[in-house]
Protein backbone atom coordinates (compact mmCIF):
# COMPACT_ATOMS: atom_id res chain seq x y z
CA UNK A 1 0.00 0.00 0.00
CA UNK A 2 1.45 3.39 -0.96
CA UNK A 3 2.74 5.73 1.72
CA UNK A 4 0.57 8.76 2.55
CA UNK A 5 3.39 11.15 1.67
CA UNK A 6 3.84 9.48 -1.73
CA UNK A 7 0.12 9.81 -2.42
CA UNK A 8 0.20 13.46 -1.39
CA UNK A 9 2.96 14.08 -3.91
CA UNK A 10 1.00 12.13 -6.54
CA UNK A 11 -2.06 14.32 -5.91
CA UNK A 12 0.13 17.39 -6.27
CA UNK A 13 1.45 15.98 -9.56
CA UNK A 14 -2.14 15.66 -10.78
CA UNK A 15 -2.58 11.89 -10.72
CA UNK A 16 -6.38 11.43 -10.76
CA UNK A 17 -6.59 8.19 -8.73
CA UNK A 18 -4.23 9.30 -5.97
CA UNK A 19 -6.97 11.09 -4.00
CA UNK A 20 -9.16 7.98 -4.15
CA UNK A 21 -6.28 5.94 -2.72
CA UNK A 22 -5.49 8.54 -0.06
CA UNK A 23 -8.89 8.78 1.60
CA UNK A 24 -9.04 5.19 2.90
CA UNK A 25 -5.54 5.57 4.34
CA UNK A 26 -6.25 8.79 6.22
CA UNK A 27 -9.96 8.41 6.98
CA UNK A 28 -9.57 6.84 10.44
CA UNK A 29 -7.02 9.46 11.47
CA UNK A 30 -9.25 12.28 10.17
CA UNK A 31 -12.21 10.75 12.02
CA UNK A 32 -10.15 10.69 15.24
CA UNK A 33 -9.17 14.34 14.71
CA UNK A 34 -12.79 15.30 14.08
CA UNK A 35 -14.03 13.40 17.14
CA UNK A 36 -11.47 15.24 19.26
CA UNK A 37 -12.60 18.59 17.90
CA UNK A 38 -16.27 17.70 18.43
CA UNK A 39 -15.64 16.76 22.08
CA UNK A 40 -14.69 20.36 22.76
CA UNK A 41 -17.91 21.63 21.19
CA UNK A 42 -21.09 22.40 23.11
CA UNK A 43 -23.37 19.33 23.53
CA UNK A 44 -26.32 19.02 21.18
CA UNK A 45 -24.44 19.81 17.98
CA UNK A 46 -26.15 18.85 14.74
CA UNK A 47 -22.77 18.43 13.07
CA UNK A 48 -21.32 14.97 13.68
CA UNK A 49 -17.66 13.94 13.43
CA UNK A 50 -18.29 11.99 10.21
CA UNK A 51 -19.90 15.00 8.55
CA UNK A 52 -17.01 17.17 9.72
CA UNK A 53 -14.51 14.74 8.14
CA UNK A 54 -16.43 14.74 4.87
CA UNK A 55 -16.67 18.53 4.75
CA UNK A 56 -12.97 18.88 5.54
CA UNK A 57 -12.09 16.29 2.88
CA UNK A 58 -14.11 18.19 0.28
CA UNK A 59 -12.17 21.33 1.13
CA UNK A 60 -8.80 19.56 1.13
CA UNK A 61 -9.29 17.53 -2.04
CA UNK A 62 -11.43 20.13 -3.79
CA UNK A 63 -10.87 21.70 -7.17
CA UNK A 64 -7.91 23.87 -6.09
CA UNK A 65 -4.62 21.98 -6.21
CA UNK A 66 -3.02 21.68 -2.79
CA UNK A 67 0.60 21.29 -1.81
CA UNK A 68 1.48 19.24 1.25
CA UNK A 69 5.11 18.69 2.17
CA UNK A 70 4.45 15.67 4.33
CA UNK A 71 1.86 13.56 6.13
CA UNK A 72 2.16 15.92 9.10
CA UNK A 73 1.53 18.95 6.91
CA UNK A 74 -1.57 17.25 5.45
CA UNK A 75 -3.03 16.47 8.88
CA UNK A 76 -2.27 20.00 10.09
CA UNK A 77 -4.17 21.32 7.05
CA UNK A 78 -7.03 18.92 7.82
CA UNK A 79 -7.19 20.07 11.44
CA UNK A 80 -7.18 23.71 10.32
CA UNK A 81 -9.96 22.97 7.82
CA UNK A 82 -12.06 21.37 10.58
CA UNK A 83 -11.43 24.31 12.87
CA UNK A 84 -12.60 26.72 10.17
CA UNK A 85 -15.74 24.67 9.53
CA UNK A 86 -16.62 24.72 13.25
CA UNK A 87 -15.94 28.48 13.49
CA UNK A 88 -18.11 29.16 10.41
CA UNK A 89 -20.89 27.06 11.92
CA UNK A 90 -20.63 28.95 15.22
CA UNK A 91 -20.76 32.30 13.43
CA UNK A 92 -23.83 31.18 11.48
CA UNK A 93 -25.58 30.21 14.71
CA UNK A 94 -24.80 33.58 16.27
CA UNK A 95 -26.23 35.62 13.42
CA UNK A 96 -29.45 37.44 14.22
CA UNK A 97 -31.45 35.61 11.56
CA UNK A 98 -30.44 32.32 13.19
CA UNK A 99 -31.46 33.43 16.66
CA UNK A 100 -28.29 35.26 17.61
CA UNK A 101 -27.30 34.50 21.16
CA UNK A 102 -30.90 33.75 22.11
CA UNK A 103 -31.56 30.60 24.00
CA UNK A 104 -34.10 28.08 22.76
CA UNK A 105 -36.98 27.71 25.26
CA UNK A 106 -39.52 24.92 25.28
CA UNK A 107 -42.91 26.62 25.12
CA UNK A 108 -44.43 24.02 27.41
CA UNK A 109 -41.96 25.15 30.05
CA UNK A 110 -43.05 28.78 29.76
CA UNK A 111 -45.52 29.55 32.48
CA UNK A 112 -47.87 32.47 32.24
CA UNK A 113 -47.68 34.17 35.62
CA UNK A 114 -50.34 32.95 38.00
CA UNK A 115 -51.03 33.97 41.57
CA UNK A 116 -48.90 37.05 41.15
CA UNK A 117 -49.02 40.66 42.20
CA UNK A 118 -51.75 42.91 40.90
CA UNK A 119 -49.51 44.75 38.42
CA UNK A 120 -48.65 41.42 36.77
CA UNK A 121 -52.32 40.48 36.59
CA UNK A 122 -53.13 43.87 35.05
CA UNK A 123 -50.30 43.42 32.54
CA UNK A 124 -51.62 39.94 31.74
CA UNK A 125 -55.14 41.28 31.23
CA UNK A 126 -53.96 44.10 28.98
CA UNK A 127 -51.87 41.69 26.93
CA UNK A 128 -54.80 39.27 26.69
CA UNK A 129 -57.06 42.06 25.44
CA UNK A 130 -54.51 42.95 22.74
CA UNK A 131 -54.34 39.28 21.79
CA UNK A 132 -58.14 39.11 21.62
CA UNK A 133 -58.17 42.03 19.15
CA UNK A 134 -55.50 40.43 16.95
CA UNK A 135 -56.19 36.69 17.40
CA UNK A 136 -59.60 36.13 19.05
CA UNK A 137 -59.54 32.32 18.86
CA UNK A 138 -56.12 32.19 20.52
CA UNK A 139 -57.35 34.48 23.29
CA UNK A 140 -60.31 32.15 23.88
CA UNK A 141 -57.92 29.23 24.21
CA UNK A 142 -55.96 31.16 26.85
CA UNK A 143 -59.09 32.00 28.79
CA UNK A 144 -60.21 28.37 28.89
CA UNK A 145 -56.76 26.87 29.50
CA UNK A 146 -55.36 29.43 31.93
CA UNK A 147 -58.34 30.89 33.77
CA UNK A 148 -60.73 27.93 33.69
CA UNK A 149 -58.05 25.22 33.84
CA UNK A 150 -59.34 23.10 30.98
CA UNK A 151 -57.12 20.57 29.23
CA UNK A 152 -56.35 20.78 25.51
CA UNK A 153 -59.01 18.15 24.80
CA UNK A 154 -61.69 19.96 26.85
CA UNK A 155 -60.78 23.29 25.25
CA UNK A 156 -60.96 21.75 21.78
CA UNK A 157 -64.42 20.34 22.47
CA UNK A 158 -65.66 23.63 23.96
CA UNK A 159 -64.43 25.72 21.02
CA UNK A 160 -65.11 23.21 18.25
CA UNK A 161 -61.45 23.03 17.25
CA UNK A 162 -59.11 20.12 16.81
CA UNK A 163 -56.83 19.29 19.71
CA UNK A 164 -53.79 19.98 17.52
CA UNK A 165 -55.12 23.47 16.74
CA UNK A 166 -55.65 24.14 20.43
CA UNK A 167 -52.07 23.05 21.14
CA UNK A 168 -50.73 25.38 18.44
CA UNK A 169 -52.89 28.29 19.64
CA UNK A 170 -51.84 27.68 23.26
CA UNK A 171 -48.12 27.56 22.35
CA UNK A 172 -48.39 30.72 20.28
CA UNK A 173 -50.44 32.55 22.92
CA UNK A 174 -48.06 31.68 25.77
CA UNK A 175 -45.09 32.96 23.83
CA UNK A 176 -46.94 36.06 22.64
CA UNK A 177 -48.26 36.91 26.11
CA UNK A 178 -44.89 36.29 27.71
CA UNK A 179 -43.29 38.64 25.19
CA UNK A 180 -45.95 41.31 25.76
CA UNK A 181 -45.73 41.11 29.53
CA UNK A 182 -41.93 41.26 29.48
CA UNK A 183 -41.92 44.29 27.19
CA UNK A 184 -44.44 46.15 29.38
CA UNK A 185 -42.21 45.94 32.48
Amino acid sequence: MPDVTQLLHAIEAGEPKAADQLLPLVYDELRRLAAGKMQREKPGQTLQATALVHEAWLRLAGSDPQHWDSRRHFFAAAAESMRRILVEKARRRLRIRHGGALERVDLDAVEIPGGVREEHLVAMDEALERLAREEPSKAEVVKLRYFVGMTNRETAEALGLSEATVERHWSFAKAWLFSQIQSSR
